[in-house]
């Protein structure tokens, strides 16, 4: 039987949007007593309790084009129409990346393996402890939070990815070591792409407005920067030279 026991923190957050979480079981009973534990802990929820329904509110979601979805799915494997293995399998063929924790009566080692495998970020077997199943939740949700909050910081042009967070460089999926100065230029350039900044601009964004050496400097470190990012460094087709004016990306 369920556990009653509930953990007395709210995610209530003044100023924020409910995290909306979907929970898909054809348990009525189980449906609605999860869905009571999370709404007084603050979540908004949504119920489905087969896997087509579950599908079709899905797929409103995306048709609807809302900015604010569901942060989180419970599953139930056992589902009438569709199963949970299913749904999973579909979300992950299709790159959602919203967080599963499956709730399942499966409790082998093959069936854990199997759920996780297929895509699943969760696996809580039942009987549970509602306060274990909150717990999780709330652990899902973050660590998505997480996730989210360092990718939004990533910049992307072409084969170019750079993460400010990690100070780390890929170039056609493969990394390349690049100074700090040469690091801060290329995010600056990524930052605002097709903008023309002449020599004195980037050194006073780059090197600091004390710094006292040649402008000449900036020549030499977008060569640098060129021969690590381009394919054809004569020709480049990502740090271009605008005659007259100074360096644009893109």
């Amino acid at each position: 039987m369920l556990s009653l026991d509930l953990p007395s923190i709210s995610t209530k957050t003044k100023g924020q949007l409910p995290t909306s979480i979907l929970v898909i079981e054809d348990e009525d009973l189980i449906r609605n007593m999860i869905s009571l534990n999370l709404e007084e802990e603050g979540y908004q929820v949504t119920k489905a309790q087969s896997g087509r329904e579950a599908l079709n509110l899905l797929e409103r979601q995306i048709s609807n084009d809302q900015t604010h979805g569901f942060d989180m799915i419970i599953l139930d494997l056992m589902l009438p129409e569709v199963n949970g293995l299913d749904i999973c399998r579909l979300l992950r063929h299709r790159g959602n990346n919203i967080p599963i924790l499956i709730l399942s009566a499966k409790a082998a080692e093959t069936d854990r393996v199997l759920g996780l495998e297929v895509g699943a970020d969760d696996y809580l077997t039942k009987p549970f402890s509602m306060k274990e199943l909150i717990a999780r939740c709330r652990a899902l949700i973050r660590r998505n939070n997480i996730n989210n909050s360092s990718s939004d910081n990533i910049k992307q042009y072409k084969d170019i990815t750079l993460f400010p967070d990690e100070c780390r460089v890929t170039v056609r999926n493969q990394s390349v070591n690049l100074s700090p100065k040469e690091f801060k230029l290329l995010e600056l350039f990524m930052t605002y792409p097709k903008r023309v900044w002449d020599r004195d601009q980037l050194i006073d964004n780059i090197w600091g407005a004390d710094f006292l050496g040649d402008t000449k400097t900036v020549d030499v470190h977008i060569r640098w920067l060129r021969e690590k990012l381009e394919q054809d460094p004569s020709s480049p087709e990502y740090i271009i030279t605008v005659r007259g004016f100074g360096y644009r990306f893109g």
